[in-house]
């Protein structure tokens, strides 16, 4: 007899709790290529769909990837207030060039106002990292994802990226919501490849050494980090919150 999770591939019916069988479903996402993911997840994971963006240094890859398959994805981005001026710029260019539907969330608390409350927080220690983190990603992606009505959610995480996504799966359900990472086993080089391919740019700070990029207070460049530890959150952690729980 087939398990169960061979049987959703080609069906069009949501799947909504896969109980036991996620693993199965795994397994079967494994099999498949990145277009055909985002293709089959689409299909048989339940609506609505999103899609989030650091648009960071590789970004464009999983806005291309997806967007090409439902143009009419909406495209989440948590803006701290804080990028560098170049992300900004570059959210702009690829916003226009694909055809973005873009939707942009933020802390309930400006910039200067949490200064005034709290100071600098990204100065104070890993508490302080960890707090500034949750005033203005995870809240802000929590909050997005809830006024969207997600139920299935599009990651580029990649298992390549760092220590702590060395385990990412193709698909996880978690608070009752789908997360899918069609990118989960690409390496650096099937990134370069695509964006070759597709004539698609990295961020404009890549050239200059910055591998990971995120606030312009909070990310060093390889030269400056000494090494890809220290490139983000001063070497303190990897993890800004949004992919963590």
């Amino acid at each position: 007899m087939r398990p169960t999770w061979a049987r959703w591939l080609p069906r069009d019916e949501p799947v909504r709790d896969p109980g036991p069988d996620l693993a199965g479903l795994n397994r079967a996402f494994e099999a498949l290529d990145a277009p055909e993911r985002v293709e089959r997840a689409l299909q048989i994971l339940p609506g609505p769909h999103v899609l989030s963006s650091s648009f960071g240094a590789q970004s464009a890859v999983m806005l291309h990837l997806v967007t090409r398959v439902r143009p009419d994805l909406q495209v989440v981005l948590i803006d701290t207030g804080y990028l560098f001026p170049e992300t900004y710029r570059f959210i702009d260019e690829l916003t226009t060039r694909l055809g973005l539907d873009l939707r942009v969330f933020r802390s309930d608390s400006s910039p200067a106002w949490q200064e005034t409350r709290w100071g600098r927080l990204w100065e104070q220690g890993l508490d302080g990292i960890e707090q500034y983190n949750r005033l203005n990603k995870v809240e802000p992606m929590q909050r997005a994802l809830d006024s969207l009505g997600a139920a299935s959610w599009f990651s580029g995480l990649r298992r390549q990226q760092s220590e702590t996504r060395a385990r990412t799966p193709p698909i996880e359900f978690r608070r009752r919501r789908y997360k899918i990472h069609p990118l989960f086993d690409w390496t650096d080089r099937d990134v370069h490849r695509y964006l070759k391919t597709h004539a698609l740019p990295y961020h404009p700070l890549w050239d200059k050494g910055y591998l990971s990029i995120g606030d312009w207070h909070t990310t060093r460049s390889l030269h400056d980090a000494g090494g890809q530890e220290g490139m983000r959150f001063f070497g303190l952690k990897r993890e800004c919150g949004l992919h963590e729980g």
